[in-house]
C-alpha cells in the first residue's frame, strides 16, 4: 500500500511577506491565508483562514526589532499550536536579539536564551533559522534547530567575480572564524581588523592585521547595522593599499545612517540576503534570494531527507 506524504502549508508574518511568497512560490506550493486583525492601540491577532488541524506547517518571519516582529511569530505558533497542527516550524531567517547571547556586564538579560524558549513555549516544534550570530544559540534550544549558511549563496557569487589577490576580511576578531572558513574555500589569505567600542554602535579605534596592498578584499560578517564598521574598515584598507574592497553580510539591518555610510564609504559593493526587507535601493548594495535555500531545506524537512549540505560551509 503506498502511502503520500500531503503537502505542508506555508505561511508568511507580515514582515516577511514578500521572502514568504518567494519560498513558497520556490517550493511549488501557494501561500497560506493569515489574516491580522488589527486594534486601534496597535494590538493585533493573526487568524488562520484555512484548517491546519494535523497538517505540517511553516511560519517564515524574521524577528529583527522592533519587538512588533518577534510578538507576530509568537502569536502566529501559539494560534497554530491551538488549531492542532502536527509539527509546527517556525522558519527565521534572521534570528533577532540574538546579540544579546551571554551576560557580558553585571545585570543584562540573555535575550537570546529567553527568545528561544518564549519560541517554545509558544509551539515551535523545529526551528530554522540562517547564520546566527553565535553559533551556540542553537544550545539554548530544546527543539531541533537547522542552522543553515548564507555561504552556499556567496560563495558561487564571489567565485563569478574572479577577482585577482583575492583576500578575505575579518572586521572584528568575533569573526575570524567565518573570515578562515571562506579563505579555506577559496584558496585566498586572509586579514583582521582589531576594534574597540567607546559603546554599542561607535567604535573608537581600529587596527588592521594583514597586509591588504594591491589586494581585492572581501569583508565577511553575519549582520551589517549601522554598517559603521564595515564603512571604517574599508576605508582603512583602502588607505593601507587595497585594489578594491567589497563586503558581504547574511542579514542587512541597515539602520541609522547606515545607507549614508556605505554610499560616502569606499566600499565598492554590499552584498546581502534577503532575510531582512532592504527599504532603500542603492547601487552599491546586491540583493542575493535565500529563497532557494529555505524551500530547499524545508521540503527535506518534510519529506524526512538529509539536510547536511546545507551546513557546510
Amino acid at each position: 500500500m503506498s502511502y503520500t506524504v500531503p503537502e505542508p502549508k506555508i505561511f508568511g508574518c507580515t514582515q516577511s511577506t514578500v521572502l514568504a511568497e518567494k519560498i513558497s512560490k520556490a517550493y511549488g506550493i501557494g501561500l497560506g491565508n493569515v489574516v491580522f486583525s488589527r486594534y486601534s492601540d496597535g494590538e493585533f491577532q493573526p487568524s488562520f483562514e484555512e484548517s491546519i488541524r494535523g497538517a505540517r506547517i511553516f511560519i517564515i518571519g524574521s524577528t529583527n526589532p522592533g519587538s512588533e516582529n518577534l510578538m507576530e511569530m509568537l502569536l502566529m505558533l501559539d494560534a497554530a499550536k491551538r488549531a492542532s497542527a502536527r509539527h509546527i516550524t517556525a522558519v527565521m531567517p534572521y534570528f533577532g536579539w540574538a546579540r544579546q547571547d551571554r551576560k557580558d556586564k553585571p545585570r543584562v538579560p540573555i535575550a537570546a536564551k529567553l527568545v528561544a524558549k518564549m519560541l517554545e513555549v509558544a509551539g515551535a516544534t523545529r526551528i530554522i533559522t540562517m547564520d546566527l550570530h553565535a553559533d551556540q544559540i542553537q544550545g539554548f534550544f530544546e527543539k531541533p534547530v537547522d542552522h543553515l549558511f548564507a555561504s552556499t549563496m556567496f560563495l558561487p557569487y564571489l567565485k563569478s567575480l574572479k577577482l585577482d589577490n583575492l583576500t578575505i576580511a575579518s572586521p572584528d576578531m568575533g569573526g575570524s572564524k567565518r573570515a578562515y572558513a571562506y579563505s579555506k574555500a577559496l584558496e585566498s589569505d586572509v586579514v583582521i581588523c582589531y576594534k574597540q567600542r567607546s559603546k554599542s554602535n561607535m567604535i573608537s579605534h581600529m587596527e588592521l592585521i594583514g597586509d591588504v596592498k594591491d589586494k581585492n578584499v572581501v569583508l565577511v560578517d553575519d549582520m551589517v547595522d549601522t554598517a559603521g564598521t564595515l564603512a571604517k574598515a574599508a576605508d582603512l584598507m583602502m588607505e593601507r593599499g587595497a585594489k578594491s574592497v567589497r563586503a558581504i553580510t547574511s542579514h542587512g539591518l541597515l539602520s541609522g545612517d547606515a545607507y549614508e555610510r556605505i554610499e560616502k564609504s569606499q566600499l565598492l559593493e554590499l552584498i546581502v540576503t534577503d532575510s531582512i526587507p532592504i527599504l532603500k535601493e542603492s547601487n552599491k548594495i546586491k540583493v542575493l534570494s535565500c529563497a532557494e535555500l529555505f524551500a530547499d531545506v524545508m521540503y527535506k524537512v518534510h519529506h524526512n531527507t538529509s539536510i547536511a549540505s546545507k551546513f557546510l560551509m
